[in-house]
C-alpha cells in the first residue's frame, strides 16, 4: 500500500504554495457558517494555489476565488485531500463544471470518514487513555500531554497526507481513499478504546477496595465495547466515563462523611 506519494506532479506548485496551503488547512473552520459551512474557509486555503495559477489573469483569479466560496464541507482533517486535488485540477487546467462536480461528490465521503475515524473511534480511545494515566497515578500534565500528543499524531499526518495525496492523484482521490488503511485505523482504535474502558472501569473500581466487582466489570466493559460495535461504543465509552466520575464522587463524599 502506497503511503508516501512520489513526489512527480507535486511539482505543479512550488514549495512555498504548497507549505502555505498546509498551514491556513489548520483555520478551514474559522468562518463557518450554515450558509456555505466551511466554504469560506476551503476558499483561503486555496488562495495561494489561485493566485499562483491565474497570476497573469487578475479577472480568471477572481472568479475562481468566487467558485471556491460556494457551498462545501469536509472533516476539517480531510479537507486538504479535497484541497490538493482542487489544487491539481486547476493548475491542470481542468473546466470549471468538472471542479464543482468533483466537490459536490467528495465533500459527502470525506466528512463522513473523518467523523467515523476521529470522533467515534480516534478521540475516545485517546481519551481513555488520558483518564487510564490518570488512574494509574500518572501527574494530570502527563495526561495532558500524552493525550495531546497521541490524538495530534493522527491529527497532523492525515492533513499532510491528504495533501500530498489530492496533489498526486487529482480526480482519482476516491480510489486513493479506498485504499488508504483509515478503515483499519479507525476499527483498531474502537477496539483499544473498548479495553482501555475495561481498564478505566477497574481502576476505578479497584481504588473503592472491591478488587473483584473490578475484574468483573472490566471483562463486560472490554466485551461489550467489542462485540457491540462502532456505532455503540462511543455510548459505551461516555458510560464508563460516568462510571468513573460517578465512583470518584462517592469515594469523595465517603471520605467526607467518615
Amino acid at each position: 500500500m502506497r503511503l508516501i506519494v512520489p513526489p512527480a506532479r507535486l511539482t505543479l506548485l512550488p514549495r512555498p504554495v504548497r507549505r502555505s496551503l498546509l498551514w491556513r488547512s489548520f483555520v478551514v473552520q474559522g468562518s463557518w457558517n450554515y450558509e456555505t459551512l466551511i466554504g469560506t474557509g476551503f476558499a483561503f486555503m486555496l488562495l495561494p494555489v489561485l493566485r499562483y495559477v491565474y497570476r497573469s489573469d487578475p479577472g480568471a483569479l477572481q472568479a475562481a476565488v468566487a467558485r471556491h466560496v460556494g457551498l462545501f464541507n469536509s472533516h476539517p482533517y480531510l479537507a486538504t485531500l479535497a484541497a490538493g486535488a482542487i489544487a491539481r485540477l486547476e493548475a491542470d487546467g481542468t473546466s470549471a463544471e468538472v471542479i464543482e462536480r468533483f466537490k459536490t461528490a467528495v465533500r459527502g465521503s470525506l466528512g463522513s470518514i473523518g467523523d467515523q475515524l476521529i470522533w467515534l473511534s480516534w478521540r475516545p480511545a485517546v481519551a481513555l487513555l488520558a483518564i487510564a494515566l490518570l488512574l494509574l497515578g500518572a501527574p494530570w500534565w502527563v495526561a495532558v500531554l500524552v493525550f495531546l500528543l497521541v490524538y495530534n499524531s493522527l491529527h497532523f499526518w492525515l492533513r499532510v497526507w491528504g495533501m500530498r495525496i489530492g496533489l498526486e492523484e487529482g480526480l482519482g482521490v476516491g480510489r486513493a481513499l479506498r485504499e488508504a488503511p483509515l478503515h483499519r485505523v479507525g476499527g483498531r482504535a474502537a477496539d483499544a478504546g473498548a479495553l482501555l474502558g475495561g481498564l478505566c472501569v477497574a481502576l476505578a473500581v479497584g481504588q473503592a477496595g472491591t478488587e473483584s466487582a473490578a475484574l468483573v466489570l472490566a471483562g463486560v466493559a472490554a466485551a461489550a465495547g467489542l462485540a457491540l460495535g462502532l456505532r455503540v461504543r462511543s455510548a459505551v465509552y461516555w458510560v464508563l466515563l460516568l462510571v468513573w466520575i460517578a465512583g470518584v464522587v462517592s469515594g469523595i463524599t465517603s471520605r467526607l462523611v467518615g
